[in-house]
């Protein structure tokens, strides 16, 4: 099964810890089976069913039936010197000894795996997130955020306890079953095979629960995920719940995923609980069968007592991995449902990647240009932007105006690659984007967003967020051409203070100023302010024009503006709508010209 390959594949850098976790469990069965064979000679001589061993036999390794000699010899040796009760005490001792080295062996097989287990869960983790993170933004536009939190969290946790736990059992247990097979062969080949039977039986029987297993499994996984996404929604649309008073209508949405999802974990965990007893009222089924047969086999004379009462403790050997090895297969099929379900994230094919010729870019000199630019999500969805040339000259502020939905954003967005586009090329300097390094690219843009995006960590840490070899002085430096030096100060803690989830202990416009810090740290030759001021208060917006103002000199800048008022002094203005450029010039130029740019400033005046 390719989805079993897949995940062995995780496991060979693990190989040494599985090698040695195979050889305890090996040395395990070992001595619980071999423990049991050499009963045979002593219940029989105990029993009088057999004679006593006064001849030494030649002993040889690799045959079988010199260490059940050697025993009995050694049995009726103490039998003849200290009595039946010394032989009993010897006995015990051997089986008390077995079971301590069976012991300590199974808990070093644990002691190995479980480094390797665990290593397997945090290398999966590790190798989502970073897939996570290298996958274009596109991959998500369709996807839940609680889902793939789903599958990070739940879905891997559910990997660590089913299928890897088949590393052990089907190690384990399948040897615990040959050596007792082959115990009960050597005693009575007749009884062997009708025992084998009735557990091919068996297994047909619940191989039909598994089967059924996997299937809602996997839809169980599905409504987890969709119930983390609502969860993951409701926090994050909190205060938008309440000011709507929606919290019924959230809770009644909750509430009916929940029982769905309720009800086929139900009929899941029903039909994985009745795999204990209806293993276990079979494996009695198959005791009580094979006490009737073979009590018949003991009265035609084909098995001995002694020897049938050891058949019957070493089936007890094969009935109990038996029982492992199905719940084994019932967790394997539903972590199978997992596996699937992380391994459809790993398998995303990035497609925003360096080309194998990629080229290196440490500056920029000239100019961007747009050549018949046009852009779709999809190859069904509807056209973005269409047809679209401009020319970005080095030094230059371009601002992008117009309706909602215009393509502004996207526009943007091809410049960094977060997207590629659909026809036509962006080029930097004469360059393809396609053809440079997408890491080398990235570096010469500093991006402020619309939405103010903060981390879960400190201010000092947000605005130095991926730079490296930064200074205090840098920090405070681009924290004072933003605006935010003065309130980090009266903060708890200055610049070591907390934020919490998306900066949630400051204001909006305090958030937004920090996010222009950390752009203007990066210190970029090409700054992208998509409504970087859209947050601020009219004094805040003032002040960090100024700012903006003097960082953008000598710099390159694009910048996406509702309010008008803001972008007039840039040298061009790009008026798009419906993804077309319907209009561009300085904003003199267009309000002379009537059109679409006039009507849009006229409508904010008013």
């Amino acid at each position: 099964m390719k989805e079993i390959r897949d995940m062995f594949s995780y496991i060979l850098p693990y190989k040494g810890r599985v090698a040695l976790n195979v050889i305890c469990n090996i040395l395990m069965v070992l001595f619980s089976v071999f423990s049991i064979a050499l009963l045979i000679p002593f219940l029989e001589i105990l029993s009088g069913e057999a004679e006593l061993i006064t001849v030494k036999t030649d002993f040889s390794f690799w045959d079988t039936d010199t260490y059940k000699d050697a025993f009995g010899y050694y049995s009726s040796q103490i039998i003849i010197e200290q009595g039946e009760n010394s032989a009993l005490k010897m006995i015990l001792g051997v089986f008390l000894l077995s079971y301590f080295f069976r012991n300590i062996l199974r808990y070093l097989s644990l002691f190995f795996i479980t480094p390797a287990r665990n290593g397997i869960v945090r290398d999966i983790r590790q190798q989502m997130f970073e897939k996570t993170m290298a996958l274009p933004i596109g991959f998500f536009n369709e996807r839940r955020k609680g889902d793939i939190i789903s599958r990070v969290s739940n879905d891997v946790h559910e990997l660590q306890w089913s299928i890897l736990h088949m590393v052990e059992v089907v190690i384990r247990e399948p040897l615990t079953i040959l050596g007792s097979l082959a115990i009960m062969l050597s005693i009575s080949t007749k009884l062997t095979i009708f025992v084998l039977l009735l557990l091919v039986v068996s297994s047909i029987m619940i191989g039909a629960i598994g089967r059924a297993l996997k299937r809602q499994s996997s839809e169980a996984q599905s409504k987890l995920g969709v119930l983390m996404s609502l969860f993951e929604q409701g926090l994050s649309g909190l205060k938008v719940v309440k000011a709507f008073n929606a919290e019924d209508y959230q809770i009644d949405k909750f509430l009916k995923v929940n029982n769905d999802h309720k009800n086929v974990q139900t009929r899941l965990l029903w039909r994985r609980d009745i795999s204990s007893p209806l293993t276990e009222f079979l494996g009695i089924g198959i005791f009580a069968i094979l006490i009737l047969y073979g009590f018949d086999l003991m009265q035609q004379g084909e098995i001995e007592y002694a020897t049938f009462i050891v058949f019957i403790l070493t089936f007890f050997y094969v009935t109990e991995p038996a029982k492992k090895l199905s719940n084994a297969y019932y967790n394997i099929r539903k972590g199978l449902a997992a596996f699937a379900r992380v391994n459809d994230i790993i398998q995303q094919k990035n497609t925003i990647v360096d080309k194998a010729d990629a080229k290196p870019i440490k500056s920029f000199h000239q100019h961007i240009q747009f050549e018949n630019v046009s852009f779709a999500y999809t190859s069904e969805g509807e056209t973005i932007l269409k047809n679209v040339n401009l020319e970005v000259p080095k030094g230059k502020v371009i601002a992008l105006v117009g309706p909602s939905g215009g393509g502004k954003s996207t526009l943007v967005d091809l410049i960094g690659r977060f997207h590629d586009v659909t026809d036509g090329a962006i080029k930097l300097d004469g360059h393809d984007l396609r053809d440079l390094k997408l890491h080398d690219l990235r570096q010469l843009f500093g991006l402020v967003t619309q939405e103010p995006i903060l981390f879960n960590d400190t201010i000092y840490n947000n605005i130095t967020f991926g730079y490296k070899d930064v200074t205090e002085e840098q920090v405070i430096k681009a924290a004072k051409i933003a605006n935010a030096h003065d309130f980090i100060m009266e903060t708890e803690s200055g610049y070591e203070t907390n934020i919490g989830d998306n900066g949630t202990k400051l204001s909006g416009g305090q958030r937004q100023r920090l996010t222009i810090a950390r752009a203007i740290l990066r210190d970029p030759p090409i700054l992208i302010l998509d409504e970087a001021t859209s947050a601020l208060d009219s004094k805040s917006e003032k002040l960090v024009q100024q700012s903006i103002q003097q960082v953008m000199e000598n710099r390159t800048a694009i910048i996406i503006a509702h309010r008008l008022s803001t972008i007039q002094h840039a040298d061009e203005i790009v008026v798009l709508k419906e993804g077309q450029i319907v209009e561009k010039g300085s904003h003199e130029v267009l309000m002379q010209k009537a059109g679409d740019y006039q009507k849009l400033v006229k409508m904010q005046l008013f």
